[in-house]
């Protein structure tokens, strides 16, 4: 399958994933992915924009497409499961990385029961 072979490289979830509250550069991007060398970022944005998952605006920064979106509402089952799992393997809640993000993360695009809510675009 052609979308587990592009989201199974390393970095690629995780761009997407920095990308899900908005546009973003290249160096504050490849910041909140770790500081990867800028060879594999630049490997694995070509890869995400040969996919049409991300888009690089007019001003250089990165952005999620359509797709791209979709991608992120169906990886929130996955998130909400990671933090389920993360508090069952350490429940005093102590968050072990230094990497903000990898922290616990609301999820504004969902509501209550957990569903995606729909974009107003749909």
């Amino acid at each position: 399958m052609a979308a587990l072979d592009l989201f199974g490289r390393r970095w690629s979830l995780r761009i997407l994933w920095e990308l899900r509250a908005g546009p973003l550069g290249f160096r504050p991007l490849q910041k909140r992915c770790d500081d990867m060398s800028s060879s594999v970022m630049r490997q694995r944005l070509t890869e995400l924009l040969d996919a049409q998952v991300i888009h690089q605006l007019p001003d250089s920064r990165y952005e999620l497409t359509s797709l791209g979106l979709e991608a992120r509402h169906a990886l929130n089952p996955l998130a909400r499961w990671a933090e389920r799992w993360a508090a069952t393997i350490d429940p005093q809640g102590a968050d072990h990385t230094d990497d903000q993000s990898a922290s616990r993360v609301s999820h504004p695009d969902t509501v209550d029961d957990g569903t995606p809510e729909r974009d107003s675009a749909d």
